[in-house]
């Protein structure tokens, strides 16, 4: 079987001022001594990972960031989504303090999700802000969570509840480490990958339809052009709207049912994906009810999502379980749910709904 041929690597720059950043999309690039040129140089640099990716990624970037640090710490984190806590954040913390890192150590966010939000928030907090950079292990990742600056921690009354915006100096998405994913995990960053489609860009839409076995069967090319054009729509809607005024809120599509699924079931149950995944099959009923599409788009986008593995029935909390833990959502207005639904094939906006008919969507779509 013939090798497929290397990918070039792509730069998609993250416009703001000052902020302004590169987001680094290739194969090989963690081991490339060119992907950490400009960063800042310092004294010392802490890489941030867990214990399922340290053992396979952490040497080959202390080799790296050898030639630009005088030492490398690091700090290992127990992996998964319900180590996200007060307690997991302190361990960061406890590296920084008891190496005695300075306001110019360089935090490196080596992992997924859960990773590159807390060592970010850690890096927004130490000394009230150092530099660091984002090297996503997963496909989640790559396409959302190390893009843009959101950073945050859980509490157990709800997801991302306490955290900051603070953005890195670089993202660097390396492929290859995309080999080495469960396929849960793969599925689950494909609910990232398909959400830009139905709120921004309905060719693209088309595109995942076509090619969804090449995503699952990790096809470098069919990765890359995912990465690279997920990551496009996400730096033009941050580039416009930083700080979640409005626009940005739109990158939230499916997230107000799936976060509730992760609350109400117990972080690292489902994975962020899978719950994001359901969600959006929620808020695309929730769409036909207030009659923003028709039935054909939602049967469409539900087996889109069934295709990548995704779970396409919700958990049976209840409505009035569901509503409750919605409530506390980022973007509720005074105790009002607001939901990213879709107005239309390839747009979206935030609306309210009455409760009877979220509840109606609710019980339509729980298993």
């Amino acid at each position: 079987m013939q090798a497929s041929p290397a990918i070039t690597a792509q730069q998609v720059p993250i416009a703001l001022g000052d902020r302004a950043y590169n987001i680094l999309i290739g194969q090989a690039l963690i081991g490339d001594a060119a992907t950490w040129a400009d960063l800042p140089v310092a004294h010392a640099a802490l890489i941030v990972t867990n214990d399922t990716v340290a053992p396979l990624y952490a040497a080959r970037l202390r080799t790296q960031l050898a030639s630009r640090h005088a030492v490398v710490h690091q700090v290992t984190l127990p992996d998964g989504e319900e180590h996200k806590t007060w307690q997991t954040l302190n361990l960061i913390f406890d590296g920084l303090l008891s190496n005695g890192c300075d306001r110019k150590t360089v935090i490196y966010a080596l992992g997924g999700g859960v990773v590159g939000d807390m060592a970010g928030f850690a890096a927004a907090s130490y000394m009230r802000g150092v530099p660091f950079v984002q090297v996503p292990t997963t496909l989640l990742a790559q396409v959302d969570s190390s893009v843009g600056g959101k950073t945050a921690i859980n509490h157990p009354l709800g997801k991302n509840m306490i955290g900051a915006f603070y953005q890195p100096q670089r993202v660097v998405c390396d492929l290859d480490t995309l080999t080495t994913l469960p396929a849960r995990e793969l599925s689950a960053g494909l609910a990232e990958v398909i959400k830009y489609g139905p709120i921004a860009d309905m060719a693209f839409l088309d595109w995942i339809e076509a090619n969804m076995a090449a995503l699952l069967a990790r096809e470098p090319a069919a990765l890359a052009h995912a990465v690279r054009r997920s990551c496009e729509i996400k730096a033009w809607v941050v580039g416009q709207d930083e700080r979640e005024a409005g626009l940005r809120a739109i990158l939230n599509f499916g997230h107000t049912f799936g976060h509730a699924i992760e609350s109400g079931l117990g972080y690292g149950e489902w994975l962020h994906g899978e719950a994001v995944g359901c969600g959006m099959v929620m808020a695309t009923q929730l769409s036909l009810r207030l009659g923003l599409v028709d039935a054909a788009f939602a049967d469409r986008l539900t087996a889109l999502i069934g295709a990548a593995g995704l779970p396409l029935k919700g958990p049976r909390l209840g409505a009035a379980r569901y509503m409750e833990l919605m409530r506390v959502d980022k973007k509720a207005e005074a105790g009002e749910i607001r939901f990213v639904v879709i107005d239309g094939p390839g747009r979206a906006a935030m609306r309210a709904a009455p409760d009877a008919l979220v509840a109606e969507v609710i019980d339509a779509c729980c298993a």
